[in-house]
């Protein structure tokens, strides 16, 4: 780029990585892919792909093998990094940057490839992470909204998982959401939101009752009552430049905001920090709690025989499947001898208190406590994380997976798990979903009733140190690139000192 040369090119680019295998081993680029694209007509300009020989070839495990099909044969032959990072570095410098999750995932492997190599990496001029910025303005009306499932909303095939057909299937997605939404602008009594939703999306309206893990993972729950599946062809515009007014990512209006530029949210979005937890920006808690009343345990709680002590969990018996849901949609589902695996355990010490670092559309915090895991309970957690993993994986997800039971070296280095706290919402209200019990010390048990919301009031019995009973739930999860299982407590008791 000669001096004072203006890139104004969008560069979509996308990575394809080796997949870890263990704690701590890293990512290793296999392919490059990236499109310059015309920000006026959106037309491909110039394309660029390779495959990359990793230092190692043992990373290349059957693993990655199942998500992108890249072989050891592939590219024993192919130029390492360090041949192609001039050419790297020559399409991404100084331009738009813009892919799918890449601000969390493809723009880090960058840097690490030049950071081994010990040159400087290349900068952006300005970030669009379509991932986030459709999530937002786009809604999740077509799913999880990973790129196959947009790419199949709209009917644009299946996704390869190969650099430079997910980056054009990228531009190709881009182009009809922003169709969609210029069409709802045009005529929103006409085309509004729902009348839109895809026969193979499923939604979820925010105030229809459970705001649990569920919720965050259209893909992989029970949509409620209200969802509605209507039949729509959506076609994708006759001409590029048609686009031009509404993916303006160049030179904004600045005149009158336009609700469907999505350059105006491109420094919005790099400037948000993506948080490894379904990605939600943390907001403060305003609102109050007061506890009513309490009521002896015998009235108000459920039947809890089906939850399992791990003890009583042989590992050779748990599975994990998917079950079909609506319009060809699924779910993952843990299981013991064929029933869905619930477990309970006593006396859990709680090491980190109530976090409110996360909140749900409407601002409320998703609440989670850490305790510390048993040996019993860890080596039943840990048989279930690798089945669905190994399930997520040969299904074709490419999403980050976060293990159950978080371990790290130092002095305290206890297992640990992560117990979430569902709420249960009315319009405005929430309250929480779990059932949560006090037990002084003499053994009476009395169950707690909260009016409102207040994490701050819910802290006070959550004190580090403090022992608990648990009974849980195991929910899988894949959203936004991040894939795990969420443990959700159905009943706490909380042992009084």
């Amino acid at each position: 780029m000669g001096p004072g040369e203006e890139r104004s090119e969008i560069a979509f680019f996308d990575v394809e990585t080796t997949v870890p295998t263990r704690v701590g081993q890293g990512f290793a680029i296999l392919e490059f892919g990236a499109i310059l694209v015309c920000p006026r007509k959106l037309v491909e300009l110039e394309s660029y792909s390779t495959l990359v020989r990793p230092h190692d070839l043992s990373l290349v495990s059957s693993l990655s093998v199942r998500c992108n099909g890249i072989t050891r044969d592939a590219v024993v032959s192919a130029p390492n990094f360090r041949d192609i990072a001039d050419r790297v570095y020559d399409i991404l410098h100084g331009r738009i940057w813009a892919g799918h999750n890449i601000l969390r995932f493809d723009c880090a492997r960058i840097r690490e490839a030049f950071a081994e190599i010990g040159r400087p990496a290349p900068e952006p001029k300005g970030s669009i992470d379509s991932l986030a910025l459709l999530t937002q303005r786009f809604g999740r009306r077509a799913g999880d909204m990973k790129m196959a499932t947009l790419a199949t909303y709209f009917g644009l095939g299946q996704q390869t998982h190969r650099s430079l057909d997910d980056v054009r299937m990228n531009l190709e997605v881009l182009k009809y959401c922003a169709t969609v939404l210029f069409l709802e602008s045009s005529l929103p009594d006409i085309f509004t939101t729902n009348s839109w939703v895809s026969p193979n999306a499923v939604t979820r309206s925010r105030s229809n009752g459970k705001a649990s893990p569920v919720g965050m993972n259209l893909n992989m729950s029970t949509p409620s009552s209200s969802i509605k599946f209507e039949n729509h062809s959506i076609s994708s515009p006759s001409t590029h430049s048609s686009m031009e007014g509404i993916l303006n990512l160049v030179e904004p209006n600045t005149n009158q905001p336009d609700p469907f530029n999505l350059g105006a949210l491109s420094s919005e979005i790099e400037r948000e920090s993506l948080k490894p937890d379904y990605a939600l920006e943390e907001k403060p808690v305003t609102e109050s709690l007061e506890m009513l009343s309490t009521t002896t345990a015998s009235q108000d709680c459920c039947d809890y025989a089906g939850f399992l002590d791990p003890a009583e969990v042989s590992v050779a018996s748990i599975s994990a499947s998917f079950v079909p849901l609506y319009r060809g949609t699924r779910r993952m589902q843990i299981l013991h001898n064929d029933v869905k695996l619930l477990l309970h355990c006593t006396q859990l010490r709680v090491r980190f208190g109530i976090s409110t670092r996360f909140v749900d559309p409407a601002g409320r915090p998703r609440l989670s406590f850490v305790v510390d895991g048993s040996p019993s309970l860890c080596q039943v957690l840990d048989a279930c994380d690798q089945l669905a993993y190994k399930l997520s994986v040969d299904s074709g997800s490419s999403s980050e997976w976060r293990p159950v039971v978080i371990r790290k070296t130092g002095f305290l280095n206890t297992p640990t798990i992560r117990l979430s706290i569902p709420t249960v919402t009315n319009g405005d209200i929430a309250i929480y979903a779990t059932e949560i019990y006090q037990k002084d010390p003499s053994g009476t048990t009395q169950r707690l009733i909260f009016s409102r919301f207040d994490a701050a009031e819910l802290d006070t019995l959550f004190v580090p140190g403090t022992l608990v009973d648990t009974y849980f739930a195991l929910d899988p999860y894949d959203y936004q690139q991040n894939a795990g299982i969420k443990l959700v407590a159905k009943k706490l008791i909380i042992h009084g000192k």
